[in-house]
């Protein structure tokens, strides 16, 4: 009876000893991923370049440290020894078959370490896809990128598919972006009147950024250049390069001048045609057209 008790209270013993290794490692976990936060978002206050990397090694380190414990535990359970020695026999099978099943996961953890290193992008750029989607990049961690899209949703995709896709960073070494600014005007419009207007209002934006380089400014090159790109069918089409500083700006200010050069283009007489044919009838000899 009492061989019964003390194999019971050993079993207890170790049931609550597993407990308690698996609770310090969820508490360590929480503590040192708190920490790490707190540095992180210091090191984003001050503009660090390497935030995409620490936000990656605090997924990393939350990975390592649940291993660590949840192997520990398992180590202190004694019938789970002899089974670990029977499972070494056929480790090679089994490690065909881990590869092929963790072949997804495992690939998705190689393309994070390289996005990591390689840094096509980062914490907090702004990226474009050729299928139209869109985003600022918020977090990359072991497995999957996360994008916030301009309508504040979170768009996960797993590293490996995203390492593979061809992406358009606004924010890559330049941030500063030039928009393309196309305005057509009627064929009986002032050319002249309708470029220094287009001109006028970029260049009085407050959001507008000189790109000009200083051998530019001495030979007073404009700051804003304006340039007949096409005569259509129904008007002369004008294109305006508008430089900002970054992409959040280049949108606001494309829309505010737009809005401006219509008011202006409506004071001063200058008309952005609708679409229309100019038909003209043949007359036969007989005088019947």
């Amino acid at each position: 009876m009492s061989e019964r008790l003390e194999s019971y209270f050993g079993e207890f013993a170790l049931f609550v000893e597993i407990l308690i290794v698996l609770l310090i490692t969820y508490l360590l976990v929480r503590i040192v991923n708190r920490i790490y936060h707190r540095f992180i978002e210091r090191s984003a206050k001050k503009g660090d370049e390497n935030l995409t990397t620490y936000k990656f090694l605090e997924h990393s380190i939350s990975v390592v440290l649940y291993l660590i414990g949840i192997s520990f535990a398992i180590s202190m359970i004694p019938f789970l020894k002899p089974v670990a020695q029977s499972i070494l026999g056929a480790a090679g099978i089994m490690a065909i078959a881990i590869g092929f099943a963790a072949q997804q996961a495992l690939g998705n953890i190689i393309s994070g370490i390289f996005i990591v290193i390689s840094k096509p992008f980062q914490i907090n750029d702004r990226i474009s896809f050729n299928d139209g989607l869109r985003g600022v990049v918020e977090d990359i961690s072991l497995r999957h990128t996360v994008i916030r899209n301009f309508e504040n949703q979170r768009i996960i995709i797993p590293n490996s598919i995203i390492s593979n896709q061809m992406i358009i960073n606004s924010n890559y070494t330049d941030t500063k972006i030039c928009r393309l600014i196309d305005i057509g005007i009627s064929y009986g419009s002032d050319l002249d009147l309708s470029k220094q207007i287009i001109r006028e209002e970029i260049e009085n934006h407050p959001l507008s950024f000189d790109n000009r380089t200083p051998e530019d400014i001495e030979k007073g090159t404009p700051k804003v250049m304006v340039r007949v790109i096409e005569f259509a069918d129904s008007s002369v089409n004008l294109r305006a390069w508008a430089w900002a500083e970054d992409a959040p700006n280049a949108f606001v200010m494309t829309c505010d001048v737009l809005e401006s050069i219509k008011k202006r283009f409506d004071r001063e007489g200058i008309v952005i045609p609708f679409p229309q044919r100019t038909i003209s009838y043949l007359e036969s000899p007989n005088g019947n057209t």
